[in-house]
């Protein structure tokens, strides 16, 4: 599979933005996972869904402000991000691991397949 985010850009603290990440392939084969990654920082874990969207994970420092859905039938991720601060400014990836289970993972290296990365910026 292939994964291609989008929707990243500008947007002022406290607002919102949808990111998306599309799979090239039937994506319920897999776990998906949203990292993000600022200038000079460790990749940081964000947000992840198993397999049917049952389950999902989000960061400490996104919880409550972000969710992560998906729909399998268009092959579909999405990440909504609300409240945003200047400190969620960062490039953002979307991964998937292949999975047989309802399992979900929040490791960089649990995943084998990552998209390009869309910037989000908050401006304050």
């Amino acid at each position: 599979v292939q994964l291609q985010a989008s929707g990243g850009g500008l947007v002022q603290a406290g607002g919102s933005l949808s990111l998306s990440c599309a799979a090239s392939s039937r994506i319920s084969d897999y776990v998906i996972g949203w990292f993000r990654q600022a200038p000079g920082k460790e990749r940081e874990f964000v947000a992840t869904i198993s397999r049917a969207g049952t389950r999902t994970v989000l960061g400490p420092s996104v919880k409550g402000r972000f969710t992560i859905s998906r729909d399998n039938a268009k092959n579909m991720v999405y990440l909504q991000m609300s409240s945003l601060k200047s400190d969620d400014t960062a490039a953002y990836y979307c991964a998937a691991r292949a999975s047989v289970t309802g399992a979900i993972y929040s490791g960089r290296d649990d995943y084998t397949v990552w998209g390009q990365g869309t910037l989000v910026t908050v401006s304050s």
